[in-house]
Formats: structure tokens, sequence, C-alpha cells
């Protein structure tokens, strides 16, 4: 069996950075996929991004997968650049303000997968703390987990890794994770379940500009803590919703399970007692 070499290049953090590897190999099963991990942490200038890149091409690889916010900054552009540079196909995972950027740069070597319920934190000292930081990611792990943004993701580069184990001409993703091709990941079928997922990815997306507004455009403490604070009872709300969502499907034993056997083939069941077929 071909083993497929995929190494992640992790400059800075959105949500997504967190999971990203694991939703390949959930159980640590697989042995048609080997992983690696180069991350420059919470840093992503320039500096940090190019050597973390020159890091990541000392690994053997088949596939380069970048993680990073605004993949359109200098450091996340400098890193995608010099691992193309290796020949090797390369996908940039990012959040919505990458969104032109990635649209104009795509090529047969360079897929970009753009989630845009992976919001911006709260980055004001005044605000943002090691807990607060913590928990804001905590609960958009659970709306991109239950709302399908993460499936969507996983089912991606799942399709370029068999592509690369066939010898197959690659078809890198060029996709934006909207409300509505989330939903349909998500495999969420009670209609009143499916409202909460729409709702808790659209709350999602809302965090970003109310984070963006208080970071960035607004300079007295007294109006931008609160609209700070916001955001993350925004997120509070959204992953509530997500948790929602999934109760509802768990009690009525129709919560989806796609999971990853062995030889890299995913299999599906529904109700928890069916054996995956």
């Amino acid at each position: 069996m071909l083993m497929v070499k995929v190494t992640f290049v992790k400059i800075g953090f959105i949500a997504t950075t967190n999971l990203v590897d694991a939703l390949l190999d959930e159980r640590a099963s697989r042995k048609d996929l080997t992983m690696r991990v180069v991350s420059s942490s919470v840093k992503m200038d320039e500096e940090d991004a190019i050597d973390a890149a020159k890091l990541a091409l000392t690994v053997p690889s088949d596939l380069y997968v970048v993680v990073s916010p605004n993949a359109a900054l200098a450091g996340p552009v400098k890193a995608r650049e010099l691992l193309l540079g290796s020949g090797k196909p390369v996908i940039v995972i990012s959040d919505d303000p990458s969104r032109k950027n990635l649209k104009e740069s795509a090529s047969e070597k360079l897929g970009y997968i753009v989630v845009t319920a992976d919001p911006m934190i709260g980055a004001k000292q005044a605000f943002l703390d090691p807990v607060e930081m913590a928990l804001f990611n905590s609960d958009a792990i659970r709306v991109l987990a239950v709302t399908g943004a993460f499936r969507i993701i996983q089912t991606e580069l799942d399709k370029v890794i068999e592509q690369i184990k066939n010898n197959e001409t690659l078809k890198l993703p060029q996709i934006v994770i909207e409300k509505e091709n989330s939903l349909a990941a998500s495999m969420v079928t009670n209609p009143y379940a499916q409202g909460k997922v729409i709702a808790a990815f659209e709350a999602a997306r809302r965090v970003a500009n109310l984070s963006t507004e208080g970071t960035f455009k607004v300079e007295e403490p007294e109006r931008y803590l609160p609209i700070l604070t916001a955001a993350h009872e925004l997120m509070r709300q959204a992953a509530i919703l997500s948790d929602e969502a999934r109760e509802i499907e768990k009690g009525n034993d129709t919560a989806a399970r796609v999971a990853h056997f062995s030889k890299g083939e995913s299999r599906k069941k529904t109700k928890l007692s069916d054996k995956y077929s």
C-alpha cells in the first residue's frame, strides 16, 4: 500500500489549526498516511513563517497543508511560495479575510479552503488572557465540528490523499465553506437541528466582524471592551446552539458517524448500534 506523506505547516492560530491533522486519522489507525506538523506557533510574521516553511521542506512530503489566519498576510504568503518551490502541491486553509487573495492565487499546484465560520479572536491585551483564548477556541471548535465545516476539510483533504495514492491528476480544492455546504456536510437531519446549525454558523461569522471592529477599529477601552465581550459571548451562544443541534440528533439516534479505517477509506453509520457500511 502506498504511504502518503502530508506535512502541515501551522502559522499562527485559527480554531481549525488545533485539530486539522487529527481530523484525518482520529484513531491513529490508518496505514496509508503519515503526517508531520511544523509550526511557528502564535507568530506569523515573515521571519517566523519562512523559518517554519524551510523546516517543513526538510521533511519528505507528498502534500503540504498551510493553516493560518488571513493567508493574504506577508508571512503566510512567503511560506506558501517557498513550499510551492518544492514542486509539491500546497493547500491553504484560512479564514474569511483571505478569500480574495486565495481565489486570485489558486492554481494546479495551489488549492484552498476558506472557513468563514472560523472567526478572529478578540486580541486586545485588556481583554484577552490565556483562559479567555482557550475558551474561545473551544467554543469555535464545537461550532466547526457540529456545523459540518470540519467534515468538509477532512473530506477534501482525503480526496487529494486518495488522488496521490492512485497517481491520479490532482484536483486541489477551491472551496469557501459557507452555511449551505456546511449544513449539507453536517449530515444533520432534524429540521429544528438544521436551523440551529445555520444559526450557529452565521453567529460565528458575525463574531469575526465584532472582533475585527473591537481589535483594530476602536481605540477607546470603554468602547472596545464591550464590543470584544459581545464577540466572545456570541461565540459562546453559537457553541450552545451547536450543542443543542447535536443533542437533538443524538436523541433521535441520527447522529451520523463517518470514521476512517486502516486503508484510508471512510465508512458511515447513523444509528449508534449500527455497523459501519
